[in-house]
């Protein structure tokens, strides 16, 4: 296959996607159908922790992961078991309860088997994702003012652009066995896609803009806004769990976390962390 049409294959497939996310009924892949329950459900001024129960325990795979959630080191310094869903949903909060939602559709996406051709890919993706994840819920909270939970947010949702790519690019045959080609177009457009795709769903613009701009050098200091912590966890996260290519990683400048880190207090932060950053990449994963 040329790499002509490979690069036209690539053209026409953004096309789509552009004249899908810029119309005024947006057509979203089924594998959001949960998140969007949930984001409608939570809508309701009115609603309560049972009836958002009801309707969470519809869906097995999410009920799991709240609860897991709940029981996490990250979220329980009790100890105490937490069996019940409205306990649980109770005790991980409204914002976790959206994360949930996006880590089970994203999870069931890559597990489908229509993506069986991008696997390996797809489990590194997810990997990379849960590490981000985590990593910026324990710097908003150590380190910040920010909401730690946004911050998770912010971490499950950074690479959604991939994602919805991958799902599209699977039925493109010429894509699916160019795998340069594949990298190329993730690279370079899922920021741009992702901004795209949540912008459709009605999310803050500050979340937006986080997502848009999560691989954007910027000067260090103070961790200001979400945009931040998630640039950071981001970069902390490819040193050990990168989903790209090796073709096309770029290593991190080894200036990055001095300038936002004082010495010594990014491995303290990861050693008094490992805890919590591994029970919470438990509760969103597998």
């Amino acid at each position: 296959m040329s790499e002509q049409t490979s690069q036209q294959t690539s053209f026409q497939l953004l096309q789509d996607i552009a004249r899908d996310l810029s119309g005024e009924v947006v057509s979203f892949p089924t594998f959001l159908d949960i998140t969007f329950q949930v984001r409608t459900a939570l809508k309701k001024p009115d609603l309560s922790i049972d009836q958002l129960g009801t309707l969470i325990s519809a869906e097995p795979l999410m009920s799991t992961k709240i609860i897991r959630l709940a029981n996490s080191a990250a979220m329980n310094n009790s100890g105490r078991a937490i069996v019940d869903l409205s306990s649980a949903i109770s005790r991980v909060g409204i914002e976790a309860v959206r994360s949930i939602s996006f880590a089970v559709a994203m999870e069931q996406l890559l597990n489908s088997k229509k993506m069986a051709p991008f696997e390996a890919l797809s489990r590194r993706l997810w990997e990379h994702t849960m590490e981000v994840a985590a990593m910026a819920r324990v710097i908003a909270r150590r380190l910040t003012r920010i909401n730690p939970d946004e911050a998770m947010f912010a971490g499950l949702v950074h690479d959604i652009g991939v994602f919805y790519l991958l799902s599209r690019a699977v039925n493109f045959p010429v894509l699916v066995n160019d795998h340069l080609e594949l990298q190329q177009l993730l690279v370079q457009w899922h920021d741009h896609i992702g901004h795209a795709l949540l912008t459709a769903m009605g999310l803050p613009e500050a979340l937006l803009v986080a997502v848009q701009e999560h691989e954007q050098d910027r000067p260090g200091g103070a961790f200001k806004n979400v945009g931040d912590v998630l640039y950071v966890a981001n970069q902390l996260a490819n040193l050990r769990l990168g989903w790209r290519d090796e073709a096309f990683v770029v290593a991190p400048d080894a200036n990055l976390f001095p300038r936002w880190f004082e010495s010594g207090s990014l491995s303290t932060l990861l050693a008094e962390s490992a805890q919590d950053i591994a029970s919470l990449k438990s509760a969103l994963g597998a």
